[in-house]
């Protein structure tokens, strides 16, 4: 729980009193590769703080072709937004990639959480905010650059997982294919 308070602290800072109540909303998990922590479909009831492993967030086209929406690593934050938000069913599925640790929370403990701590409050719209602004990053990224622009931006934001997973998941992520990341890798 430390690492939880080490990063709401890295936006607001917190008595050993706030956190001492706030850490009691949420669940540690331990998660195995390829588990499943939503399923498309399913009431969406929390959102998770990735404390250790990589999970993916992705959805399935009509003819069941993957699409890579994120990667959720250290301090992440992940869930299907739109159904926690509007308590709607799934539209996207979230997977472990590597064994590790999530803490799980509810909407009604953001609510709670929100209406009884000012900085918590705080610390949930600042975090998102730099979720949407990630967001609106992305989708101007995959509707108006080129392969080559794409593979730089993933770099940069996921340095550490090029030799860490494998290729398949780095083109559905990225929009491209298989030869086309191959000759991205060779420059």
């Amino acid at each position: 729980m430390e690492r939880l308070r080490q990063h709401i602290e890295h936006i607001t800072s917190l008595t050993n009193e706030e956190f001492e109540y706030i850490q009691t909303h949420f669940t540690k998990k331990r998660v195995l590769k390829n588990q499943y922590l939503l399923h498309e479909g399913d009431d969406v009831k929390n959102e998770f703080v990735v404390l250790s492993g990589l999970y993916k967030v992705f959805f399935l086209d009509e003819q069941g072709r993957e699409y890579i929406i994120q990667f959720a690593k250290e301090n992440w934050w992940m869930s299907d937004y739109q159904a926690f938000f509007q308590e709607k069913k799934a539209t996207v599925f979230i997977e472990c990639i590597e064994a590790g640790e999530v803490l799980v929370s509810t909407l009604e403990t953001r609510e709670k959480l929100s209406a009884e701590l000012h900085k918590m409050e705080h610390f949930y719209r600042v975090k998102l905010t730099n979720g949407y602004v990630a967001l609106q990053e992305r989708i101007k990224l995959l509707l108006s650059s080129t392969p080559q622009e794409r593979y730089e931006a993933f770099v940069k934001l996921y340095p550490d997982l090029l030799q860490g997973i494998p290729k398949k998941l780095i083109t559905e992520y990225l929009g491209v294919s298989r030869e086309t990341l191959s000759r991205l890798y060779s420059r």
